[in-house]
């Protein structure tokens, strides 16, 4: 799969790692990235491999294998748009400047973003892709082809709603996030076809299911569309960090709105450029998780 400029498979999809004991995302000791997947015509495990500066390799097996091969490119970033995105600010536009391949990159697979994403509401990060690991592991189905033996691919709709009470609680997922899985489940089909709309209303629609707020929103859009615009707000660190490595101080989610409101549509692309340079800075950095005054994410 050969680019239209420099590209970088590892900076486009390391957002979809949820840990490093992700079984749906395994790092190779020789740099190979392995995914799973469950798109609709059935499960399919793909390597992923950096062949040139603009080219990729991508292997694909299972009866989802062809479907996956044809979303490559998209998931790569090969549609990404960054037309406008052109930062004035000095460290943005240094940060800029280091990554200018970085690709936003869209899996159009909503469930698989969203639900993670719901696990990561108010708790820390180590605690959220346990669960993911726990449910993921117990649930999911064995990874076709030749993938690494623990990796599974994520379950379906039908099996996460039906995902008894006391197993979330094994997990450490608690009853509202719980729930919030089991209602975004079983709202499953609606949810998918949200990739049909402009982002902007796709997570609007989001947000009108219980449990599913702004943060989490934007989370699973940023994956499942690679939205350019869609900032987490509500993020414990986010703001602070955004403060620190901008204006040398901490800020707050309205002043980051305000201070990223002249990079709209791209304020998403902004803080991962920013993250993925290096050149983020945050001397405060405690346990990850959302403000705890907000009932949803």
């Amino acid at each position: 799969m050969v680019f239209g400029g420099p590209v970088s498979p590892a900076l486009t999809l390391t957002p979809l790692r949820r840990g490093g004991g992700d079984p749906c995302f395994v790092i190779a000791a020789d740099g190979a990235i392995w995914r799973t997947s469950l798109p609709p015509s059935g499960p399919v495990t793909a390597r992923i491999t950096r062949a040139a500066t603009n080219a990729v390799d991508v292997e694909a097996w299972g009866a989802g294998a062809e479907e996956f091969l044809d979303g490559a490119p998209a998931l790569l970033g090969a549609d990404d748009d960054a037309t406008g995105f052109a930062p004035q600010e000095p460290t943005l536009a240094a940060a800029h400047r280091r990554i200018p391949h970085l690709r936003l990159g869209r899996t159009g697979r909503v469930l698989e973003a969203l639900i993670p994403a719901i696990l990561e509401q108010r708790v820390s990060g180590i605690d959220a892709f346990r669960a993911w690991r726990l449910l993921v592991t117990k649930y999911g189905t064995p990874a076709p082809g030749p993938a690494p033996a623990t990796m599974r691919v994520p379950p379906s709709a039908q099996v996460w709603r039906r995902i008894p009470s006391w197993e979330f609680h094994r997990a450490n997922v608690d009853p509202g996030r719980a729930r919030t899985v089991v209602l975004c489940a079983q709202r499953a089909d609606s949810l998918e076809r949200l990739s049909a709309r402009p982002p902007e209303q796709a997570r609007a629609a989001m947000m009108s299911l219980p449990g599913v707020g702004i943060w989490t929103a934007a989370e699973t859009a940023q994956r499942a569309w690679g939205d350019p615009d869609a900032l987490s707000v509500g993020d414990y660190h986010l703001a602070k960090t955004v403060g620190w490595s901008l204006l040398g101080h901490p800020i707050d989610d309205p002043a980051m709105l305000d201070l990223l409101e002249p990079l709209r549509p791209h304020r998403h692309r902004a803080v991962r450029v920013l993250l993925a340079s290096g050149l983020a800075h945050n001397p405060r950095f405690g346990a990850r998780q959302a403000i705890p005054k907000l009932a949803e994410l």
